[in-house]
Order: C-alpha cells, then sequence, then structure tokens
C-alpha cells in the first residue's frame, strides 16, 4: 500500500501513519515523481493539480479537513475515487470556543468598550437577560451541532438551520426556506457554519442581511463564499450612513489570506482573524484517517463525500 501526503507538517503525519501502517510506503507530495506516482491513496489538504494528475491507481482520498471545496474544485479531479473528509476529528471543540467568545464579545459589549477605551470614556453598558439575544446557527453538522448545543448550554437562545430536517437537542431546528427565513428574522447573532457549494455560495446577501434585526451581529467561521463581503459591507455602513448591522467577526474570507487593500481590515465594526477558528488537531484527525484507510482496505463501508451536494 502507498499513501501519498499532501499537508502542512506532512512529516509528521507521515510518521504517524508509518507507525499504523508498517508495511505500506507512506511518503510526502514533495518526494521524488517516482516516488510519489500510482499511490494507493492520498491524504491531503488542497493539493495541486499535477498531485492528482500523476495517480493512475487510487482507492480513495482522504480530504484533511471538514471542508471539500478547494478539493472538489482541483482540476483533474479523478471520477468515481471515493473521497472522505475529516468529521470532527476535534475541531468543534475549538469551533465553539471561537462562536462563544464571538457572541460574548458583542453580547458583553466589548466591541462598545474597544471605541470607549480609545476616547478614554468610563461608561459602564447594560447587559441584556441572555433570553433576549437569540443566536441563529446556519449548517447543523457535525461541527455546527456542536456550536449550537455549546450556546444552548451557555444559556443563549439558539435557532438552527440546515438542508434537511434536523433533531438536536436544546436547539429550535429549521429547514427550508421558510425555516432560514425564521432563522434570520430573529437572530441576534447569526453564525454561518454551512460547507461551500453552489446552493450556498452568496447565500448571505443583501436581502438575507435585511432580514436580521436591527443592530444584530455576524460571525462567519465557516467558509468566506457564504457571505457577500460587499453586501456586508453596505450593511454595517460608516461614519456617514450608520448601518443596519452593529459588526461582524470574520474568520473566512473568499480570497485568503485577505488581501491587504481590503475594506474590511479597516472597518471599525469588523474583527477579523486569519482562518484559525477551529485548527485540525493532529492525534484526533490522526485516528480518523487511520480508521478509514482501515474501512478503505478491508471493503468496509464509509461515509464518502458527494461531490455533486458539495459535501
Amino acid at each position: 500500500m502507498k499513501i501519498v501526503v499532501h499537508m502542512d507538517n506532512a512529516r509528521r503525519w507521515c510518521a504517524a501513519l508509518e507507525r499504523a501502517f508498517p508495511h505500506a510506503s507512506v511518503v510526502t507530495a514533495d518526494a521524488p515523481e517516482k516516488v510519489r506516482q500510482n499511490a494507493d491513496y492520498l491524504a491531503v489538504w488542497k493539493p495541486p493539480a499535477w498531485l492528482l494528475a500523476e495517480q493512475t491507481r487510487l482507492k480513495g482520498i482522504v480530504n484533511l479537513g471538514a471542508g471539500v471545496d478547494a478539493l472538489l474544485a482541483t482540476p483533474g479531479l479523478p471520477d468515481g475515487v471515493p473521497i472522505v473528509k475529516l468529521r470532527d476529528a476535534g475541531m468543534a471543540e475549538s469551533m465553539a470556543d471561537y462562536v462563544l467568545y464571538g457572541v460574548l464579545h458583542f453580547y458583553r459589549s466589548f466591541d462598545a468598550y474597544a471605541r470607549l477605551q480609545a476616547d478614554a470614556r468610563w461608561a459602564p453598558q447594560t447587559v441584556p437577560a441572555k433570553a433576549e439575544w437569540p443566536v441563529g446557527v446556519l449548517g447543523l453538522g457535525a461541527i455546527g451541532a456542536h456550536v449550537a448545543q455549546a450556546l444552548s448550554r451557555a444559556g443563549f437562545p439558539v435557532t438552527g438551520w440546515s438542508r434537511t430536517a434536523k433533531e438536536i437537542d436544546g436547539v429550535d431546528c429549521h429547514h427550508g426556506d421558510a425555516g432560514l427565513d425564521a432563522v434570520l428574522s430573529r437572530a441576534q447573532t447569526l453564525v454561518t457554519l454551512l460547507p461551500d457549494t453552489d446552493a450556498t455560495r452568496g447565500l448571505i446577501n443583501a436581502e438575507r442581511l435585511a432580514q436580521l434585526p436591527a443592530g444584530a451581529t455576524l460571525i462567519n467561521p465557516g467558509r468566506g463564499a457564504l457571505v457577500d463581503e460587499a453586501a456586508l459591507l453596505a450593511a454595517l455602513g460608516n461614519a456617514d450612513q450608520p448601518g443596519r448591522l452593529r459588526g461582524a467577526l470574520l474568520d473566512v474570507f473568499t480570497a485568503e489570506p485577505l488581501p491587504c487593500d481590503s475594506p474590511l481590515w479597516d472597518h471599525p465594526k469588523v474583527w477579523i482573524t486569519p482562518h484559525v477558528s477551529a485548527p485540525t488537531p493532529l492525534d484526533g484527525a490522526i485516528d480518523q484517517v487511520i480508521d478509514y484507510l482501515r474501512a478503505f482496505e478491508a471493503g468496509e463501508p464509509v461515509s464518502t463525500v458527494n461531490p455533486a451536494a458539495g459535501y
């Protein structure tokens, strides 16, 4: 069995896979061409097209992250080769921490306190009851469901939305167009954790931002393409024309790294982090990868990505 790894810290991944599969050939994508050709499996994150083009006998591809949009967009992705992706692998807890911080940032008025500090003003802000701060979570997969339940346990009323109907303890779940309208209309903070697909790209546009309550906030740690950045800037407004939205915490963007001339950098109502909300923990991820590879080799069923759906 030959496994080719393309990922930051690829040699650490290789060492772990070699321990799990001592009779396998495990190499990084920067190995000589003849060495990395004809792999049985690829374990990759955002692989280059040439790596896919070199393979002629792939049995499976393991996507080393929860989002598969970059992999599915790679030219030369072979048809019919099963693709699996990391499903949580310890990322959900980090994502829940990030989102809870973001909700508390606005709920406890840290955005206002930052501006007050800049003006050397001492002005305590009123803290509303948590029951008055509903949070909407778009995307209720493994990570989204965990985030929604963490917010519920923290005392916030949580509504969630997914493409198909789901039931999650502590979460008022909705689906379909009417369900999306219901979540948007109530969300004091909206959290976007949907995958990047044809159906979700640009979902949070001017029309949907206008459905949020006045003074609502947005947290996007999901996929940059979910949010129309120009529409978001318009909804946030500026010094001459204040917008309806109070602020946004953004971790992902249409173009990454975020270009230095993006107006998002300088907007006083935007907080930016560099795609760090849920880093992939090696230990949890490698256990999943090993399980996937063992299942492939044994011919056991695995939950694979649907390229047509995009996840």
